[in-house]
């Protein structure tokens, strides 16, 4: 069995691309940034582009030190592969990235099991956290790692609040356990919540940013903590093949995203707001109320599953996921524009009607 992609249909252009916000594309001042970027080598630490970016992310973050790694997914995965030893569980949404779309990293990796706890919209309370703690006993796995996903994805978009990621945070710590926090979309929950992307993630022992997504560069992302930590975690990234060399062509564009494409991941909230409305009034089909860039919808109404309504959209130019048979999601970015919202809602309404 092969897992490779299949080879996309380049005949028919994407106009109206609702696939994934990991579909942007560098704008052209985020190029000439990449140009002019003075580069070095990334693993020995002599790229001043590289070093600029993790300072940076740091003190965005509000953590000591950071390192830069090629994709989120390796993030967490250091950062799994740092906190935890073989054997240990990690306590996590039981529709967690690391859970559901990770390829088994966690255990194929680093030896952990995970545990998943439920909660509306991919969140859940510091209830539900500390009723799946269990007494310390050599007959179970040592619990030391609790994960939380800002914003949740399969939870459409979700923000967790601070005082909710706080009250989480404190039963882990009470219990001995660190917290880490999975941020791809960690700032598309800051100017959802108006709070500064250290404030959301202070509770956190560890968090990543992601760049690829809503920030609009074309790879890579950070890993920041504390020092003591980003230095051990430095063994994994080498394990894991994370280093980069040149990399500061690359950690120019995220550095670009951070200082300029921030502010403007507000765009992509109310063209999400837009695009829900739109697609709500669609006989057939039902949609989740978006909180950030993320619109979940269920097409079970039209009688066509979401990949039937996917391929009537594909020929016009127009692509959206699949989550699962009747459940589907459209993603804003900076590469859709409000007109193109619209004409995407027509597009639907006019290929369902068909």
């Amino acid at each position: 069995m092969s897992y490779a992609p299949k080879r996309a249909d380049f005949s028919i252009p994407v106009r109206i691309n609702l696939y994934s916000d990991t579909q942007t594309r560098p704008s052209r001042a985020m190029k000439e940034a990449m140009m002019e970027a003075e580069m070095g080598d990334e693993q020995g630490g002599s790229d001043p582009s590289v070093w600029a970016l993790c300072d940076y992310a740091a003190a965005l973050l509000g953590k000591e030190a950071a390192m830069f790694l090629p994709s989120g997914t390796m993030c967490n995965q250091v950062a799994i592969a740092t906190h935890c030893r073989p054997g240990d569980e990690i306590l996590a949404h039981e529709d967690a990235h690391i859970q559901s779309s990770e390829a088994g990293g966690p255990g194929a990796i680093s030896g952990v099991l995970i545990r998943g706890l439920p909660g509306d919209r991919g969140i859940f309370d510091a209830e539900a956290l500390r009723a799946a703690i269990r007494p310390i006993s050599r007959y179970s796995p040592a619990q030391t790692l609790v994960e939380v996903e800002q914003t949740a994805n399969k939870g459409g978009g979700a923000c967790w609040s601070v005082d909710g990621l706080r009250a989480v945070a404190d039963v882990a710590h009470a219990h001995g356990m660190q917290v880490h926090m999975d941020g791809a979309r960690l700032m598309n929950a800051a100017v959802a919540l108006g709070a500064p992307a250290s404030e959301i993630a202070a509770p956190c022992d560890t968090v990543w940013l992601d760049f690829t997504k809503g920030l609009g560069a074309p790879l890579g992302a950070v890993l920041a903590g504390s020092e003591a930590f980003i230095g051990e975690a430095w063994r994994w990234k080498q394990r894991l093949g994370g280093s980069m060399r040149q990399g500061g062509m690359n950690a120019a564009a995220c550095l670009y995203s951070l200082q300029h494409n921030i502010p403007r991941l507000a765009e992509d909230h109310a063209n999400a707001a837009v695009l829900a409305r739109g697609m709500a009034q669609i006989p057939g089909i039902t949609v989740e109320a978006p909180e950030t860039n993320l619109v979940f919808f269920d097409t079970r109404g039209t009688g066509l599953t979401v990949p039937e309504f996917a391929a009537r959209l594909r020929p016009h130019g127009v692509t959206v996921s699949t989550t699962d048979t009747y459940r589907g999601r459209a993603c804003l970015h900076l590469d859709v524009s409000a007109a193109q919202v619209e004409e995407a809602v027509s597009i639907m309404r006019r290929v369902l009607a068909a």
